[in-house]
């Protein structure tokens, strides 16, 4: 059970149920969101679980609202603070790819794709990244075709990096990360 700050036993909450979700998530996808390996990922029994959830669909749906929030719409929230486009897209180079916990979720909803409870949610959180991603292209002086085609770049070179860290842990380095990425980050060239 989680401590307070005084070291005293409290009880677990929805919040830390959809953490230890979304850190099943990450290792194992859709199917590792079922109630007591969670249970035992939290130390606590079932009858914990149901105080919060009505059932694991209602588990999934959370985790999946947590991963968006936190992982988009708070991003792009906290960059829209950066007032230059090459410094926004840094940060949100940066945070994707030193986040190892968000890259494992993304890798492992897209091979749950078909799933009726993630699909609608993947796409949208696509869509909004795909947005995001032009935006910031075309901020930086690329024209909309261009800035379109280099968000889609961007975006599936990210999720294929993950895929291939989750496929093939050992051929995938940080510095190899970021190798792949530099091309991806350079301002577009003045004319």
């Amino acid at each position: 059970m989680p401590r307070d700050q005084a070291g005293r036993l409290g009880r677990l909450g929805r919040a830390e149920w959809v953490d230890a979700a979304l850190k099943a998530l990450a290792d194992g996808g859709v199917a590792a969101l079922a109630v007591e390996p969670v249970a035992v990922r939290l130390g606590t029994t079932k009858g914990s679980f149901y105080w919060h959830f009505a059932n694991r669909a209602e588990l999934v749906t959370a985790a999946l609202a947590e991963w968006e929030q936190r992982y988009t719409e708070r991003v792009i929230a906290d960059l829209a603070e950066l007032p230059d486009p090459v410094d926004r897209l840094h940060g949100l180079f940066g945070r994707a790819f030193r986040g190892e916990l968000t890259g494992a979720i993304d890798a492992a909803l897209l091979a749950d794709a078909a799933s009726p409870l993630v699909a609608p949610v993947l796409e949208r959180v696509t869509r909004r990244r795909l947005g995001y991603l032009r935006e910031t292209y075309a901020a930086m002086g690329l024209p909309p075709d261009r800035a379109a085609s280099r968000a889609l770049l961007a975006y599936t070179t990210y999720l294929g990096l993950f895929s291939l860290r989750r496929a093939a842990p050992n051929e995938v380095t940080d510095a190899g990360l970021v190798s792949a990425l530099e091309p991806l980050l350079a301002p577009p060239p003045t004319p």
